[in-house]
């Protein structure tokens, strides 16, 4: 049943022909042809339509109509009208109807051509016009000979551009390279492609009609290619502007955090002291007090004009405090070992969190007693 698809479709074809010729009777027996070679609802539709044509010319032709009428209603004349157009003789001869399915059945743009993947332009060339003129719709009437023609276009529109030529051995048929496609994956040239999916894909920058008439009629449609080419440049330059607008918008929360952190480093100086020793706080110092360890700077005599009174406090408030904050860790780990030694009633555990040491809570002791 599949297999007289491409008949049915062109039964509907030369049926809405006959429509728009005013040959109802013709139309009404080509649609039952389709629909016996292969179903389908448009089918469907336009016989319904024929029908109902008929019935309004029923009134004005008289005894003619409902004479045609009890045909219809009558199985007998409907077997006579499907057996004249079985035996109607197609409109195109067995060597058409191959070269279309031919190809259909490859799998490249160079075996949609017949050549090799070495050919030259001119061979290529050579090739497109003697199937161009075997499969031009005009010609061969065969189901599929508009497809089979476009394809052949684009096979030849792209290995004669020596880019997509290019850009199609290195990727097969892949519309995501192509800029024409919605981002299918890749298909090499092996893969086997149905419906002529050679028509899409890697386009050429001048139709399938466009390409014969160049090759045939000497001419070349220059204006519609360089409109078509202006239109991608625009295109393309379009993209690329919105691209660099994008990145450039999305760039702009990061350099923003960076102006205010330069900025910052200007109005925020560094600390008189440190607690610990590093490259810059060099110089150790004591305080008067508990006797606490605090750094400062190479220039901190020179540089410091302040109480040294009130900033050693301030040394001795920050370490305590410091040994505060230690001193609670400590103790809330010691604390959450504990519970965890009750809770699963370990012994060992138990002891050993007992003996955890707190050295924070220890230092912290002698400086609060001091």
């Amino acid at each position: 049943m599949e297999g007289n698809k491409d008949e049915a479709q062109r039964c509907i074809d030369l049926a809405v022909q006959a429509l728009a010729e005013r040959k109802i009777d013709k139309a009404e027996k080509f649609l039952l042809k389709a629909e016996r070679l292969y179903p389908t609802d448009n089918a469907k539709r336009l016989l319904a339509q024929v029908k109902s044509t008929a019935g309004n010319n029923n009134g004005s032709n008289g005894k003619e109509r409902p004479a045609a009428a009890a045909d219809e209603k009558d199985t007998g004349p409907r077997k006579r009208v499907n057996s004249d157009s079985r035996n109607q003789a197609p409109d195109y001869t067995n060597d058409q109807l191959e070269a279309v399915r031919k190809i259909k059945k490859c799998k490249d743009y160079y075996e949609v051509l017949g050549v090799t993947k070495t050919a030259t332009d001119s061979e290529i060339k050579k090739a497109y016009k003697k199937l161009a003129l075997q499969l031009h719709p005009d010609k061969n009437k065969a189901p599929g000979s508009v497809e089979a023609f476009k394809a052949l276009g684009n096979a030849a529109g792209v290995l004669t551009d020596a880019e997509k030529r290019k850009n199609y051995d290195l990727y097969g048929i892949n519309e995501s390279h192509s800029g024409h496609g919605n981002g299918g994956g890749h298909h090499g040239h092996g893969q086997h492609y149905n419906d002529y999916g050679y028509s899409r894909g890697f386009q050429a920058d001048i139709s399938a009609e466009e390409l014969f008439n160049m090759f045939f009629n000497g001419g070349f449609p220059q204006q519609n290619v360089y409109m078509r080419q202006q239109r991608r440049r625009q295109q393309a330059r379009e993209d690329r502007d919105t691209n660099n607008s994008s990145a450039l918008i999305n760039l702009l929360p990061i350099l923003l955090l960076i102006g205010l952190s330069m900025m910052s480093s200007f109005f925020i100086s560094d600390p008189m002291y440190s607690l610990t020793p590093s490259h810059k706080y060099s110089v150790k110092r004591e305080t008067n007090g508990l006797k606490i360890p605090y750094y400062v700077k190479d220039n901190f005599y020179s540089e410091y004009q302040g109480s040294v009174a009130r900033l050693e406090e301030s040394v001795e408030e920050d370490f305590v405090n410091h040994l505060k904050h230690s001193c609670s860790r400590e103790r809330n780990y010691r604390d959450s070992m504990l519970a965890k030694a009750r809770t699963f009633g370990d012994r060992d555990l138990y002891r050993k969190a007992q003996n955890i040491n707190t050295p924070s809570c220890e230092n912290l002791q002698k400086y609060l007693i001091t």
